[in-house]
């Protein structure tokens, strides 16, 4: 994982020399401006980033320029993940990272689908959302063989509820064929 020191190195480097300007002292200047362990550390982190295949390195660049792109609060809020992130225990941060892996292995279709039930799960209200979340917690406690057990009752009841409605809307259907033979029928003794 590249590590947001690496990040900002990365910025520093990209960042055109006009808006380095705006920004105050460049980047040469702030470097010089870091005690001599936090210069070694970005030389060494430097040196890591350059060992790199290409297109990592590519992927990272495009990935500062979209960070560059955000506004303040978007910005501010990759930095506080950022630090929730550090502040975890390091088996969390691996579980964040294999997590994050399967999400990035999935086609752009199923990624979409994630990322909309997650909306939904977040605009939920508390009691649904608590409700949701229990039941993701209670899904990844089971064995493969429970869950493939639970998948089959929902289909089960997915399929009678479909064949209530069927039922249900054939009852209707039935029962405006009759008025309407009724409504015919009073009119032709009329």
């Amino acid at each position: 994982m590249i590590r947001l020191a690496r990040l900002a190195l990365l910025v520093l480097a990209a960042a055109p020399a006009a808006s380095r300007a705006q920004q105050g002292p460049s980047a040469e200047e702030r470097f010089r401006g870091l005690p001599p362990e936090k210069q070694e550390e970005l030389r060494r982190r430097y040196r890591e980033l350059q060992q790199l295949p290409p297109e990592e390195r590519q992927r990272i660049q495009e990935n500062l320029a979209r960070l560059n792109r955000m506004s303040p609060d978007e910005h501010a809020r990759v930095d506080e993940n950022y630090r929730r992130f550090r502040a975890m225990p390091p088996e969390q941060r691996q579980q964040v990272l294999q997590e994050w892996q399967r999400f990035r292995s999935l086609s752009p279709q199923e990624r979409e689908q994630l990322r909309e039930s997650l909306r939904r799960v977040m605009t939920a209200d508390p009691d649904q959302r608590r409700q949701i979340l229990e039941n993701m917690d209670r899904w990844q406690r089971m064995t493969p063989e429970q869950r493939e057990d639970a998948r089959q009752r929902f289909r089960e009841q997915r399929r009678e509820r479909r064949q209530e409605r069927q039922e249900q809307r054939r009852e209707r259907k039935q029962e405006r064929r009759e008025r309407h033979l009724e409504q015919k029928e009073r009119l032709r003794r009329h």
